[in-house]
Order: structure tokens, then C-alpha cells, then sequence
């Protein structure tokens, strides 16, 4: 048994919870809002998140950072990725004794254009108490997670040994966990899909239908293997679990926040209006404006990415940004990706 801090009390940190509860370890569950932990303990339910599901007796709910993180060596970050520097600031100031941080979040930090571990490693940057970063990513919906339903994952770090940890922590006959060594293509891969689910669930507003979402995925992949490769990712990672299948998920699931907001815009709704009704994040809006700002520095060609922030942030009627994509110059399909770096690996 091991103890984790569990640190965002959202749907999938509660899924997580109880994949970790279920594997019998000690959980401790941390959200801000006294009421939602109180609703945890008292009724073992998160009904904002999971409507109609029982959690564990394991899963402790705390609202105090510090006794969360009291005598823990793991801790599950599973926060929104704008929220990320600020409470990891917030944890660096209560951990007492060297951590392994695990985080299941998706997001490019706009500006810095850091990936979530870099985030991590920078706000901990000459202590030691972080001891590693691992990142787990694939195709997960919480909803399906929270039944037990089949799922696989992978778990991701520069330290090979701390993969393994995570891999370990979690893995049971409902949740596979694999491992991988390539983690900037596991946290690209798992960011950039949502930019790419967004554009599907407009197209699909507008009214088109699978052709055109085959379409968008498809050269979706190509443009997120495109600019991970410059940045370092082995190509085929983005046909694994955290590439492909994630795409998978988010682009065709109605448990897609992002498809379901880009749907929204489809239909006529403003971003500000879109925000409102779905009342939780939707992390593809911000990785849109980070992955757009990466490609232009890193000169990387993003068609769709380009067009769905041309949308969002400059005013473009998503109609005429399809059109705009249609009507390109002509290409090969299959590009030769600069992949010199693997030689000797």
C-alpha cells in the first residue's frame, strides 16, 4: 500500500483516485471548496463530476494542501494546465521530504511554450524535493473510467525506473498501463489532439459529417508528429496510445469537452458563450494559442491549428476557415520527417 496525494478533485482525478483506491492504496483526494470535500467523505460521492458514481471508502477528501501532501513519496497532479505553476508553487511550500510527481494533465503553457513536466521542473528548480516527473497520457475518458471500463494508458519520464513506478502504482485488469520512453511526444501528443478535436466537433456543427472528420484527424496526426519531431519526439509515438488513440477518442466521444465546445462554435456560438455553457475547462482553447505561437517559432507548418486559431482569437467564421484549408496548395501525403536524431539510440 502507498500513499498519494491526489491533487484536483475534477472528474479525472477522481477517475484516478479510483483506479489507485481500487489497487489499495491510501488516497487522499485534494480540491479547494470545503463543500465538494465534505460531499467525499461524508456521502463518497463528487456528483459535479461524477454524477452517479460511489467512490471508495480509501478516498480521503482534504482541502488543506498540507495534510494531503503530509508523509507522502507520490503525488498524482491532475490539475488544469493554467493552474499548474500555482499550485505547484503552492506544494513546493508543504512537501517535507523528496516526491515523485505523476501528472495526468494535457496543455502547452502559452509564452513559455513549456510542456506540463518542464512547468514542473522549472517551479522546482534547485530543490530537492522533486525527486521525478512522469507523465500519463492515451486515451481515457473519466466517465468510462469511473465504470471500470477497459482502458489503456502510458506513463512517461526521462527516469526509466520512475515509469515503472507509476506503471506499477496503477496498473489492474481495468486500467493497462504501458510505458514509454519518449515523454516529449507523450505530452505533445496528449496536448495537441484537443486543438485538433475542437476543429472536428466545428466541422461537425456546421454539418459535415465523417469524411471531413477522417480528414481532420488524419492530417491532424501529421501536423501534431510534424512539429513534435522538430521538438525532439520519436515519430511513432504519435501512432500509440498517446498519439493516435487519444486522437481517437477525443475526436469522435460525446464525452469530449473539446469536440463538444468546437461543436458549439460550429453552430454560431461565441467563444465567450461557449466558455459559459460548459462550465469546466476545455484545454484545447489555450494549447490552440500556445501550439500556434510554437509552430511560428519553430517554423513548423500548422494548416489546421493555424485555421482554428485564426477562428478563436481573429475573428474568422469557421466556414471560411474550412475553405481556407480546402483550398491549399497541393501536397504529397507521406512527408520525410528529419528523424537523424534517433541514430545511436
Amino acid at each position: 500500500m502507498t500513499k498519494v496525494a491526489v491533487i484536483g478533485a475534477g472528474s479525472w482525478g477522481t477517475a484516478l483516485a479510483m483506479v489507485l483506491a481500487d489497487n489499495e492504496h491510501e488516497v487522499r483526494l485534494w480540491a479547494r471548496r470545503s463543500e465538494q470535500i465534505e460531499e467525499i467523505n461524508k456521502h463518497h460521492t463528487n456528483s459535479k463530476y461524477l454524477p452517479n458514481i460511489n467512490l471508495s471508502e480509501r478516498i480521503i477528501g482534504h482541502n488543506q494542501l498540507a495534510t494531503a501532501l503530509a508523509d507522502v513519496e507520490i503525488v498524482l497532479l491532475v490539475v488544469p494546465t493554467k493552474a499548474i505553476r500555482e499550485t505547484v508553487k503552492e506544494m513546493k511550500k508543504e512537501l517535507k521530504v523528496p516526491v515523485t510527481i505523476i501528472h495526468a494533465s494535457k496543455g502547452i503553457e502559452p509564452g513559455t511554450h513549456n510542456r506540463i513536466s518542464e512547468m514542473i521542473e522549472e517551479e522546482f528548480c534547485g530543490s530537492e524535493i522533486l525527486r521525478n516527473v512522469v507523465a500519463l497520457s492515451g486515451p481515457s475518458h473519466a466517465e468510462e473510467v469511473s465504470l471500470r471500463q477497459p482502458t489503456t494508458v502510458t506513463v512517461s519520464s526521462n527516469s526509466h525506473d520512475a515509469s515503472e513506478l507509476a506503471q506499477d502504482l496503477f496498473i489492474n485488469q481495468h486500467f493497462r498501463v504501458y510505458t514509454n520512453p519518449d515523454l516529449v511526444g507523450v505530452e505533445i501528443g496528449g496536448a495537441l489532439k484537443n486543438s485538433i478535436a475542437l476543429v472536428c466537433g466545428l466541422t461537425n456543427g456546421l454539418g459535415m459529417g465523417d469524411n471531413t472528420k477522417a480528414a481532420i484527424m488524419t492530417r491532424g496526426l501529421a501536423e501534431i508528429a510534424r512539429i513534435g519531431v522538430k521538438l525532439g519526439a520519436n515519430p511513432l509515438t504519435f501512432a500509440g496510445l498517446s498519439g493516435l488513440g487519444d486522437l481517437i477518442v477525443t475526436c469522435t466521444s460525446v464525452h469530449s469537452r473539446n469536440f463538444r465546445a468546437g461543436y458549439m462554435i460550429g453552430k454560431g456560438k461565441s467563444l465567450d458563450e461557449v466558455l459559459q455553457s460548459m462550465g469546466m475547462v476545455v484545454e484545447g482553447i489555450r494549447t490552440t494559442k500556445a501550439a500556434h505561437e510554437l509552430a511560428t517559432k519553430v517554423d513548423v507548418d500548422m494548416p489546421i491549428t493555424s485555421a482554428l486559431h485564426a477562428v478563436l482569437f481573429e475573428g474568422l467564421h469557421p466556414k471560411e476557415a474550412t475553405e481556407r484549408l480546402m483550398g491549399r496548395v497541393k501536397k504529397h501525403e507521406v512527408e520525410q520527417l528529419d528523424i537523424s536524431f534517433l541514430e545511436g539510440k
